[in-house]
């Protein structure tokens, strides 16, 4: 299988980075090179807006990355750096990335340049969930998760070492309703993508019910063994619920990933 390596920060990550990332990957095994926060500063001029160890935990948890190198020092972007262990046989740029001088360090190379429009990055794919295996415990998780961050990684991360994680991601009229009006800012298919993007998520769908428990019919259909919470979530019409269908209910802390810093989309959204 080809190697294929991106370049770049992945500073907050959204939905064009996830696209892009799929879709270079569908060339061959994907190798992120995640820029440090020094090299940042010597290219964008800025320090980045997330450190550089959640921003490579974000990346890492992308089921389409196989792996993530960190980058340090300056570095010219429209060259490669060199690895001893690694020849790079594709290097996969965004079409707005796209330069003379990169199509020139690649020929003299002879590493393949491949330039991803726009157009191919379209859409939002929705991946066909594998079956579970009969032994592994089920656990269905419902939330907005508006503003993707690394407390919902580490949510999820915790939640699969519990059984396959089956998110339902809230509709926009719901999140409305829950939530007031300008929630959500981004929509339910962005969200949902976002989610099932994640390597601890075997699949991510959308809710169509409404309240608190707008997941229900989803839930029906899934049959869980467990519903896994976080102390937000937590609230009596969930738990009333798992008690009526004998669900076993499980809340667990907000804790970040070692070393990182405790996020929730309220403060990143501002409001």
């Amino acid at each position: 299988m080809q190697l294929v390596v991106v370049s770049g920060s992945f500073d907050d990550l959204r939905l064009n980075h996830v696209r892009f990332l799929e879709e270079s990957s569908r060339l061959g095994a994907l190798h992120v090179l995640l820029w440090s926060d020094e090299t940042v500063r010597s290219v964008d001029g800025k320090p980045p807006k997330f450190p550089q160890a959640e921003r490579q935990y974000l990346v890492e948890a992308i089921r389409y990355v196989e792996k993530a190198t960190l980058v340090d020092g300056k570095l010219d972007p429209n060259t490669l750096p060199r690895f001893d262990t690694m020849k790079p046989g594709i290097w996969a740029v965004h079409e707005k990335d796209d330069t003379a001088a990169k199509r020139t360090f690649c020929k003299a190379r002879g590493i393949e340049y491949r330039v991803l429009t726009g157009n191919e990055l379209a859409g939002f794919p929705e991946p066909k969930p594998e079956p579970s295996p009969p032994s592994r415990k089920k656990v269905i998780v419902t939330g907005c998760y508006d503003w993707f961050h690394s407390g919902h990684v580490r949510f999820f991360e915790e939640v699969s070492q519990l059984g396959d994680v089956y998110a339902v991601v809230g509709h926009d009229e719901n999140v409305r309703l829950l939530k007031g009006e300008g929630h959500p800012l981004f929509t339910q298919d962005e969200r949902r993508y976002m989610v099932g993007a994640v390597r601890y998520v075997r699949q991510a769908l959308i809710s169509t019910g409404h309240g608190w428990m707008d997941a229900e019919a989803e839930i029906n259909r899934i049959k869980p063994d467990m519903y896994a919470v976080n102390e937000d979530g937590d609230v009596p019409e969930k738990r009333e619920f798992c008690r009526q269908r004998g669900l076993q209910y499980v809340v667990l802390k907000r804790t970040p990933k070692e070393g990182l810093a405790q996020r929730s989309s309220t403060t990143l959204r501002g409001f």
